[in-house]
């Protein structure tokens, strides 16, 4: 496998993954809309930053172990859509899903991989 698309392959789903994140802590800013006090807010904050935080935990645990990227994320959109089923119009589900099955894909294909992807040593 050439270099570029081995170093792509590695990774895309980590970063996509990483800014996954990102985009979806944006969605914890409209606490500030609330006009609470500092400590309500702050702990509506940290509520709402809980999704994130467990994305991170996910990005960083498939960092190591693709194979649990290739799992998890594909289950969190599935997870997503079956909650939230008939809330939103499809192109909410298409946003917030979307993105998870593809680094789950991304995962999967990383770990199927594998072998090709370690650095020679």
């Amino acid at each position: 496998m050439k270099t570029n698309l081995r170093r792509l392959l590695l990774w895309t789903p980590r970063v996509l993954g990483l800014l996954f994140a990102a985009f979806i802590s944006l969605f914890a800013l409209d606490v500030f809309d609330e006009h609470l006090g500092f400590w309500p807010t702050a702990l509506a904050l940290a509520m709402h930053l809980i999704p994130t935080a467990i994305l991170l935990v996910l990005v960083a645990l498939a960092w190591r172990w693709p194979w649990i990227g290739a799992i998890t994320f594909p289950a969190l959109g599935g997870f997503y859509i079956a909650s939230f089923w008939g809330r939103f119009p499809w192109p909410t589900y298409l946003i917030i899903a979307g993105p998870l099955f593809l680094v789950g894909a991304l995962f999967l294909l990383s770990w199927m991989r594998r072998a090709e992807l370690r650095p020679a040593a």
